[in-house]
């Protein structure tokens, strides 16, 4: 009889009822969307995707492009000289140049960098769009004299593609004791632009930070020359070779 009381049937009752109560669905919606948003957010988090994300190495992936275009349509003439006129120096590629500036930004981005120097002509178009990426004014070296030009600071560089020698000229208003700089060039051969490049910078009290350039020939002395002086330089793709005119990369 007490099994069968009111009370135990109101115990039944209520206990049988509880788990379908309306808490007690508030409680298990509450908590479900809970879980399952935690657990979303957590798997879409910046740190999930930044764990998630493919391992950032351009030097692989677009400087191979660069070597393929060199090999494709590089031309080579006796006395060690690459035309690369077709896609760097004279008709240009711009997505190439770009990826060219995004690589040399990434390997200087560690530098006390304000300024970006380069040489005219074919200088212009890397230094341009690196000074786009790094948000940083760029200044280049001139190869005439302008009457125009203020406070000029001048040196003599030889131009081994050309094979003579020149005056080159930046005005002091814009090489100052006060910049860092990066120089940007397309070739690094026997190093006469950078010799230049370095007078002026110790004329002007300027402190060079490193040196970028596009195509390296290392049968050359250029970069001998540049770590002979302590100067941190980078070189984009690497001409091992150019005998019998067979353009052979490092």
């Amino acid at each position: 009889q007490l099994k069968n009381s009111p009370t135990q049937k109101l115990t039944n009752s209520k206990t049988h009822q509880l788990p379908n109560s309306p808490t007690h669905q508030l409680i298990n919606s509450q908590t479900h969307k809970l879980n399952n948003s935690t657990t979303h957010q957590l798997k879409n988090s910046p740190t999930q995707k930044l764990t998630n994300s493919p391992t950032h190495n351009p030097t692989n992936s677009h400087m191979d492009k660069l070597k393929t275009r060199i090999l494709q349509d590089g031309k080579c003439y006796e006395g060690g000289i690459l035309k690369v006129d077709s896609f760097i120096n004279h008709q240009m590629d711009p997505n190439l140049m770009m990826e060219v500036a995004k690589e040399f930004s990434q390997h200087f981005g560690d530098a006390h960098i304000n300024k970006i120097v380069t040489i005219e002509a074919s200088g212009i178009a890397p230094a341009i769009l690196v000074g786009y990426i790094m948000q940083l004014p760029v200044v280049f070296i001139k190869k005439k004299e302008p009457k125009t030009m203020e406070n000029m600071l001048t040196s003599v560089v030889h131009s081994f593609t050309k094979d003579r020698s020149y005056t080159v000229c930046i005005s002091a208003d814009y090489l100052t004791l006060n910049d860092h700089v990066l120089f940007i060039d397309d070739f690094l051969a026997n190093g006469n632009a950078s010799m230049g490049v370095i007078d002026l910078c110790k004329q002007a009290g300027a402190h060079l930070e490193g040196m970028g350039f596009i195509i390296e020939k290392a049968f050359q002395k250029g970069g001998e020359l540049l770590r002979q002086h302590g100067i941190r330089y980078k070189a984009l793709a690497t001409v091992e070779s150019l005998e019998n005119c067979e353009i052979k990369l490092r």
